[in-house]
């Protein structure tokens, strides 16, 4: 399941994801519910959407946004992929505890 914002809710996006059986969570933007309603009833059905499962994606940002603040992380500085790992590890688990 792919959980996106607006940006990503392009019909040729959408279009892909479908092609490929990954479902999506993307809400619509004004301009294509708009589009939509103008073509009257041709216009075809609006994607589904569900908003629980929007809603979790916050948690995913605001992690994301956590583990920004580490200079080491956010700029790579270890090459290795088992340097990155590991300090990716231990930078979660020091988040995590207090």
């Amino acid at each position: 399941m792919l959980i996106a914002d607006k940006g990503y809710g392009h019909d040729s996006t959408r279009r892909a994801l479908r092609q490929r059986g990954i479902r999506n969570v993307i809400p619509e933007r004004p301009d294509q519910v708009a589009r939509r309603a103008a073509k009257g009833s041709a216009c075809g059905r609006p994607p589904a959407f569900d908003k629980v499962v929007y809603r979790k994606r916050n948690v995913v940002e605001r992690c994301f946004n956590r583990l920004k603040q580490w200079r080491d992380l956010a700029t790579r500085y270890a090459k290795r992929a088992s340097l990155y790992r590991a300090s990716l590890v231990l930078i979660a688990a020091i988040i995590w505890l207090p």
